[in-house]
């Protein structure tokens, strides 16, 4: 485990390249995108969001297995990057895997994310996996102030321009569009941390 960093699914944004998963080592500066197709997309916004399903999803129905013959899922990883591709790994425990010895499953990332969301269980990434695709959070954190700074043509305050993005957050669950509003929650932190930081600014002049 000393090559395996734990990390947090820090967002999942939308590029010109489609949907990504960026995967951040915890107190780290950087992040790695890992793309991913719209509907593993939704599996993990629903997940992570314990937004209330109908019927159980593909996810649902292999952690419930997974507990039906007495298994856990002690952990993911993103382990390896080869030929352009992330390669993960289940790591169960339970039954006649305890103890030292685990049992480990070859994995999509996607599906390991959707997986781990559900459970909270541990995210880990390897370190050369980082090292090779790792980006500055800072460009990502760059990006986003473009967009967020878009839907602000008319020059509007920043109290209107939080109000316009909490309703058309509230529209975006409503249409069930789980990536738009991913996209607009994300929006919203970007907003509140740059509150923050114009309020510290004012208080030590």
């Amino acid at each position: 485990m000393n090559d395996m960093l734990k990390a947090e699914i820090w967002t999942i944004a939308r590029t010109d390249q489609g949907n990504a998963v960026l995967l951040r080592p915890l107190g780290s500066n950087v992040s790695v995108p890992i793309f991913i197709g719209p509907l593993e997309t939704q599996y993990i916004l629903i997940g992570g969001g314990e937004i209330p399903v109908k019927r159980p999803l593909t996810p649902d129905l292999f952690l419930s297995l997974v507990k039906h013959v007495g298994l856990e899922l002690r952990r993911v990883e993103i382990h390896e990057l080869k030929n352009d591709t992330f390669h993960a790994r289940l790591v169960l425990s339970g039954g006649e895997y305890t103890g030292r010895e685990t049992l480990i499953l070859d994995s999509r990332p996607s599906d390991a994310f959707a997986l781990a969301v559900r459970k909270k269980s541990p995210i880990y990434v390897a370190r050369k996996v980082v090292e090779q695709a790792g980006i500055p959070v800072d460009m990502v954190m760059s990006e986003m102030e473009e967009t967020l700074n878009s839907t602000d043509r008319a020059g509007s305050p920043v109290v209107s321009k939080r109000e316009g993005l909490l309703a058309e957050l509230e529209k975006a669950v409503e249409a069930e569009e789980y990536e738009r509003a991913a996209e607009i929650r994300d929006m919203l932190l970007l907003l509140n941390k740059e509150d923050e930081g114009n309020r510290l600014n004012c208080q030590s002049e």
